[in-house]
């Protein structure tokens, strides 16, 4: 039996990488997918990528009022939620010393706010007994040069599910965070300089004891794993799929 059979699943930043992945894994195993994402061509691509059972809605999760019109498509189409993945997320580089605000301002809007809101303005649609997953990062335990910023957002991140499960425990609602390591996404390439991209993911492969990158479907099978019944007495952890990366 499909491991997502009559669920309905929301999967922020589901347009492309991680979050693409995970929302055709769960279309997949039986689920209705809500994605989200800020840019309709995006959207619609990725609809048609994961190819049925799935329902998209504009949307920027920093913009309190595109979320508020997210949770409103849900309540009329489906009625309730049983997974959520707050995958949305991004930064870029910036050495200490050429932090600005607006950098900083941009990277929290998006991780931090918008992961917290996410998740609380879903709690009137989530079932009792739900499970959320919070997108995070090997640089939450890492230090990571010109990446301080993005990574004090993982950082922060990892306690929201540390409170949460606390904050739900009545509701018997699971709260994990999946954190990979370098993945090969637009998202990773889009950090790096220009023409560099390759290096940039040689270099990565370097520093992970399995000697590659990950590849986005890996982190979509693992967010299967936590969306379902496979990880019912799994709750408030930080699960690395990382090659390694964060664990030596």
């Amino acid at each position: 039996m499909s491991k997502l059979a009559g669920k309905v699943a929301v999967v922020t930043g589901g347009n492309s990488g991680i979050g693409l992945a995970a929302a055709k894994r769960f279309v997949a195993e039986g689920a209705t997918v809500f994605i989200t994402g800020r840019r309709e061509a995006d959207l619609a691509r990725a609809a048609q990528d994961i190819g049925g059972n799935v329902i998209t809605v504009q949307g920027d999760i920093g913009m309190l009022a595109d979320l508020d019109r997210l949770y409103d498509t849900v309540r009329e189409k489906a009625g309730h939620i049983d997974v959520l993945f707050a995958n949305a997320g991004g930064g870029s580089f910036a050495p200490l010393g050429g932090i600005t605000e607006a950098h900083f301002d941009q990277i929290f809007n998006t991780n931090v706010k918008g992961t917290l809101f996410s998740v609380q303005k879903a709690l009137p649609l989530l079932k009792d007994g739900a499970s959320i997953i919070i997108t995070g990062s090997t640089t939450s335990v890492m230090g990571t040069p010109a990446f301080s910023v993005y990574s004090a957002t993982k950082a922060a991140v990892r306690n929201f599910a540390r409170s949460w499960v606390l904050d739900l425990k009545e509701r018997k609602i699971r709260v994990n965070v999946l954190s990979p390591g370098p993945v090969v996404t637009p998202g990773l390439l889009g950090v790096a300089p220009a023409g560099q991209a390759d290096a940039l993911v040689a270099a990565f492969a370097e520093q992970i004891p399995l000697g590659r990158a990950g590849d986005a479907d890996e982190i979509g099978k693992v967010a299967v794993f936590l969306a379902s019944d496979d990880s019912s007495f799994v709750n408030g952890v930080e699960l690395f799929a990382d090659g390694g990366l964060a664990q030596v």
